[in-house]
């Protein structure tokens, strides 16, 4: 019965002679006829219609994309098309064509709008937990050490360590930082990052090194957290304790007898010899990489870049491999009220999505692109179709839409909080507002803009992706992942995992 579907829906996006819509064509040539969006729909059922995609995943890619709310996945949306000459509305960023698409619950257990600790958390370990805990349940509390001790939880990217499989670490922020750091660490504080911060547990940084040197790459930023002052010229140390890090990930790289690189610019990761290279470490920054915006292509490399390095390296296992990629500046640049900083990153998020879907096998990769919260920006207004999404609102004939009670314009991103407050407001068709500079308008008065509460999406593809549709606690995502590849919870004589279906 399927299969007539498909071919029955197939005969009809075919006879139809559906092509894209072009801002170069007129829209009203199109839209004004019934048939043109039946015939959307007629591609879209097809493409969903497909088998559901079952099997084992022999590897596992979690995607997320920190405070990407399904406001910014719109607008992000809208700004890549725009980017690419085409009509925004109507664009597809690389995981809005994934199959299956639900929604995640993001609570933590102590507060209705979660921060990234708890909630990377409970996407990697399966475990809702307390604002500002990592790898650690709810019977620990932030700050308190002693509390710590028998409440820790383990993530997904140990349970396919221990399973045999590579497993890395991609980030664009500190590789310390909350979301990369409940992959690996165990700490009830999130700033406890290096020794001067974490004065009674184990910092960050020193469980990464010591704790977790079978992870086979880790890049991001944050220098400044291996070494010790005046060490190294490429950081300022902030290491009380006087330890070098990174020679000591070096000398446990020797001793295990494994080849190993440590790169620390765009060039030396170039040139990292990947049939000589099993483990890497790069660090990029002295503290979070740069913003998309600013960033320098020839001294840091991309989110895009870190990937593509980052799969050629873990692929050379048999077994398969977990990596987690953050694209963390989302949310710094939300925080600081920079929309157009938050919408580029999310842009080239998803082109590290796309990268990752070229050099994997569809059959035997789950690829699942979150977010650990929202933001407050929103998305609305009264402007014309296409009109620049970090642009002031306008109608079709681009004049700015006039609706608010002090007579002045507006832009169609705005903020509920943050520092874009002022009153009287800015005249925003005198600044240029899609600059990374420009500071959207808020609501209420805050030094930074907070996160947003509200449910955020889940996409997948690959298999056991048909699992995330619906409405999930946010807990839930590691747990599918790890019934897909079987691991964890759901390794050999535990429970039974995708390996047992009934064909």
């Amino acid at each position: 019965m399927l299969q007539a579907e498909l071919t029955m829906i197939a005969f009809l996006v075919l006879v139809s002679g559906f092509v894209g819509l072009s801002v170069a064509e007129s829209a009203e040539s199109y839209e004004k006829d019934p048939k043109y969006w039946h015939r959307i729909v007629d591609q879209d059922l097809l493409d969903r219609l497909s088998p559901r995609q079952k099997g084992v995943a022999k590897n596992v890619i979690l995607f997320l994309g920190d405070g990407m709310g399904i406001s910014t996945v719109t607008a992000s949306r809208i700004l890549a098309g725009q980017m690419a000459g085409n009509n925004g509305e109507q664009y597809k960023l690389s995981f809005d064509k994934f199959p299956y698409m639900g929604l995640s619950k993001t609570y933590s257990v102590n507060y209705q709008t979660t921060d990234s600790a708890a909630s990377a958390t409970a996407c990697l370990t399966g475990v809702k937990t307390n604002n500002g805990v990592l790898g650690l349940s709810a019977a620990a509390s932030k700050g308190n050490c002693s509390s710590s001790k028998n409440a820790q939880v383990d993530s997904i990217l140990r349970w396919s360590l221990n399973a045999g499989k590579s497993a890395g670490v991609v980030t664009t922020t500190r590789v310390t930082h909350a979301s990369p750091a409940a992959s690996y660490s165990h700490t009830p504080h999130r700033d406890w990052e290096s020794e001067s911060q974490s004065k009674e547990c184990e910092d960050i940084a020193l469980q990464l090194i010591t704790r977790n040197y079978d992870i086979n790459v880790i890049m991001g930023g944050g220098r400044t957290k291996f070494y010790p002052p005046g060490s190294d010229s490429t950081s300022n140390g902030t290491r009380e304790d006087r330890r070098n890090l990174v020679q000591e990930w070096e000398q446990i790289m020797r001793k295990k007898n494994v080849s190993y690189s440590y790169v620390y610019n765009k060039a030396s990761l170039d040139n990292v010899n990947l049939d000589k290279t099993d483990y890497l470490l790069g660090l990029f920054n002295q503290d979070h990489m740069n913003d998309e915006k600013s960033r320098d292509p020839t001294k840091e490399p991309s989110i895009v870049d870190m990937t593509e390095k980052a799969i050629k390296i873990l692929q050379k296992n048999k077994k398969g491999f977990f990596l987690f990629v953050e694209g963390g500046k989302i949310d710094l640049g939300h925080h600081n009220s920079t929309a157009a900083v938050a919408l580029h990153e999310t842009v080239t998020f998803s082109k590290a999505v796309e990268i990752s879907l070229q050099m994997t096998n569809a059959s035997e990769t789950l690829i699942v692109v979150t977010a650990d919260h929202s933001n407050v920006m929103s998305m609305g207004g009264s402007a014309a179709r296409n009109n620049p999404i970090l642009g002031v609102s306008a109608n079709a004939k681009h004049r700015p839409v006039i609706e608010a009670k002090d007579k002045l314009a507006y832009t169609t991103i705005l903020y509920a909080n943050g520092p874009g407050y002022r009153r009287p407001r800015q005249d925003v068709t005198k600044v240029d507002t899609s600059s990374a500079t420009y500071v959207s308008q808020s609501a209420v008065p805050m030094a930074k803009e907070t996160h947003g509460g509200e449910d955020v999406g889940i996409f997948a593809t690959g298999p056991q992706s048909f699992l995330y549709t619906g409405v999930h606690e946010q807990n839930y995502i590691p747990m599918v992942m790890a019934y897909a590849s079987c691991v964890g919870p759901y390794a050999e004589g535990k429970k039974p995992c995708a390996k047992y279906e009934q064909p």
